[in-house]
């Protein structure tokens, strides 16, 4: 499975995250071999069609929020049936996830992870146990992490390791109690950097 999460990265010629601190270690795959996987990687990167780089932006959006086609695509049409700009409708869908909330709170260092803690139902919405990682947050909730989960040497960690500068200011976090508030809405300045809202969109919309 670690192999695997690599190989996207090394495959989109960039670190996706998939594996939390690792990334950031000289252990990531995409330091050592910085080129695509398979006996042509190192060959150089093929030059794409219109058609391809469009799909190769939608599948890197999906791979990074570590969503199926289909779900990925039932957010964009529900973007786009949204008044406003549907870039930054599915911006807000693909950032409210459950899911991402938790990585980008800080209490999980990949979205990858995140998704185990919720499956695993250490999580609360509301003070109610929430094991979707989908599940869409909402303004002014607040998500926290389960008073007997806090008990695990997981989370015992944790608090030392965010960063409160990183965590995005439609979000309010205390370290303290392992828990954070939706105090806004995200926007398309809060998605990664290599996330092309425009080629996800033309794809879709042929």
């Amino acid at each position: 499975m670690l192999e695997k999460k690599c190989k996207k990265c090394r495959r989109y010629g960039e670190k996706l995250f998939l594996k939390g601190d690792r990334c950031s270690t000289p252990k990531c795959a995409l330091t050592r071999r910085n080129y695509a996987p398979g006996i042509h990687g190192p060959k150089g990167e093929p030059r794409l069609s219109e058609y391809g780089t469009q799909l190769y932006g939608k599948q890197k959006a999906k791979k990074i929020y570590g969503t199926r086609e289909k779900q990925f695509k039932n957010y964009f049409t529900k973007a786009n049936k949204q008044e406003g700009v549907t870039g930054e409708k599915l911006a807000q869908l693909l950032e409210s996830r459950l899911d991402n909330v938790i990585f980008r709170l800080g209490f999980a260092k990949s979205r990858t992870l995140a998704r185990q803690l919720v499956n695993h139902g250490h999580i609360q919405v509301n003070d109610r146990s929430v094991n979707i990682p989908s599940y869409q947050i909402k303004l002014n909730e607040v998500i926290k992490v389960k008073d007997g989960s806090k008990k695990n040497k997981y989370f015992q960690i944790i608090p030392k390791t965010i960063v409160k500068d990183e965590v995005p200011k439609w979000l309010e976090i205390d370290t303290t109690n392992l828990l954070g508030k939706v105090v806004g809405l995200p926007t398309q300045a809060d998605m990664d950097r290599s996330i092309n809202l425009k080629q996800i969109i033309e794809f879709y919309s042929k």
